[in-house]
């Protein structure tokens, strides 16, 4: 036994007839397949059904496995109160799960519910599947704000779950594709829409589940897609196995995409053991790759000697003078595989010298950056370090006088002050520099504020 089939399916509610009044039939293609998909998992017969859903609980550092003994919803928030949806939880499934992600110190488990309500990215697919196939039991998994590889290892435990209490498996991995297809969508038109879509389609066809974790996030997240993290850890219920895959749909009327594959796994095969072949790869890339200056030097230095000794470096004389003597804010950024992995900085100089600000920022950067659990000290070697020293911030007229890689921004509007560093990845115009650091500050887009600039002098780490 184990994961017997896998899928990718959308889950636009307005292909639920009783929601679409009709304008489901722009949809058909989707609605046939997804009418085919029940009769496959109706031909499985599963015990257990596997969902992996981008809106059921979903945390920065930890996934979110659903429990208790049933679950159920309804689309009222759709329109359509009257079709309900439910089925019972495989309980045992889940805690052997949640057990063994506590024993592997693995980020996941049971905790953290919210709602017992199903989600719509949950509901969708079970209003089709249960129209052919009804007698499994559920376990729907959340995802998080971890890295890809992470996500591609959950899968790995699950079936290994599958495979220790013999279920009979379907795995289901819900998702939409780009968000940004059409001017006329609910999201607009981004070039990185159909890039995504046509690549991601391609990528799942082939069962090509390595060319996952090549997405860059940040063309990820310009796409506006929901469901990659859901496919690798699909990916990762069927690491290490011959795979047949079949492309049964794709289209996008709404200016959303919609795409639906099938996955049948088959004999063992150790090329396609992914999880490795990954480990490998990143192994690799962060051999002797740490390669910086005296402010990059003094940033890891800090972090090292606060891991073995849990408390901040003593600042060395025999550092550079402008480390001792010049006082500057300054912003520590820490990046783990090309992800953000903490960032946190002063706008200006809060210690006696720029050596103790990036001390002091950096330890911030790897242990109390909110968005973020602690980083580890097995992480740091694979943690590339930047540090950012501010120069004096300038009061300016106009974003005409802005430019997004040579300056920085501050926008306030009264007590509340963002700021967002010059030249970072994914931010393109001056408008989203604008447009972030107001989001950072809680300052809503339509609001007026007063702008400074600022420059700043960037030390990175570089591979070698």
């Amino acid at each position: 036994m184990g994961i017997k089939g896998a899928f990718v399916v959308p889950h636009p509610p307005i292909i639920v007839e009783e929601v679409g009044h009709r304008r489901e039939a722009a949809a058909e293609r989707i609605i046939s397949a997804y009418m085919e998909v029940a009769r496959e998992i109706e031909a499985i017969a599963p015990d257990t059904i596997i969902i992996t859903s981008p809106h059921t609980e979903m945390y920065s550092d930890y996934f979110h496995i659903a429990d208790g003994v049933k679950g159920e919803g309804d689309f009222g928030e759709f329109g359509a109160s009257q079709v309900k949806v439910e089925a019972e939880y495989d309980w045992e499934f889940c805690g052997e799960l949640a057990q063994l992600l506590e024993e592997k110190e693995f980020p996941g488990g049971t905790l953290g519910g919210k709602s017992k309500k199903l989600d719509h990215g949950v509901m969708v697919p079970l209003y089709f599947i249960q129209k052919k196939y009804s007698d499994f039991k559920l376990v729907r998994i959340g995802l998080s704000g971890l890295s890809y590889e992470t996500h591609y290892a959950l899968g790995e435990y699950i079936s290994e779950i599958a495979e220790k209490l013999g279920r009979n498996c379907v795995f289901v991995a819900s998702g939409d594709l780009s968000h940004r297809l059409l001017e006329t969508g609910p999201y607009g038109f981004r070039k990185e829409g159909p890039e995504y879509d046509s690549r991601i389609m391609e990528s799942l066809e082939k069962a090509n589940f390595l060319e996952l974790f090549e997405y860059p996030y940040q063309f990820c997240e310009k796409a506006g897609e929901c469901g990659h993290k859901s496919f690798l850890i699909m990916a990762g219920a069927l690491n290490g196995l011959e795979i047949e895959a079949k492309k049964l749909a794709y289209e996008g009327p709404y200016g959303v995409g919609y795409g639906i594959c099938s996955f049948y796994p088959g004999r063992k095969n150790q090329t396609r053991n992914f999880g490795r072949i990954r480990m490998e790869q990143l192994g690799n890339q962060s051999e002797g790759n740490h390669k910086g200056d005296s402010y990059t030097d003094l940033a890891r230095q800090s972090l090292e000697y606060y891991f073995r000794m849990r408390k901040p470096m003593p600042l060395m004389e025999t550092l550079p003078k402008e480390l001792l003597n010049e006082r500057a804010g300054a912003f520590v950024s820490l990046k783990k595989f090309g992800q953000l992995r903490g960032c946190i900085g002063t706008i200006s100089p809060t210690a006696e010298n720029l050596g103790e600000e990036i001390i002091q920022n950096a330890i911030s950067a790897a242990m109390s950056d909110p968005r973020f659990s602690p980083v580890s000290e097995q992480e740091l070697k694979d943690i590339m370090i930047s540090v950012d020293v501010l120069g004096r911030a300038h009061p300016i007229e106009s974003t005409d006088q802005l430019d997004v890689k040579r300056y920085g921004v501050i926008v306030t509007n009264g007590c509340r002050r963002g700021l967002l560093l010059p030249d970072l990845e994914g931010v393109d115009t001056v408008e989203e520099q604008v447009a972030i650091a107001k989001r950072k500050a809680g300052i809503a887009e339509d609001e007026e504020v007063s702008i400074q600039r600022f420059e700043v002098i960037r030390h990175c780490e570089r591979e070698v």
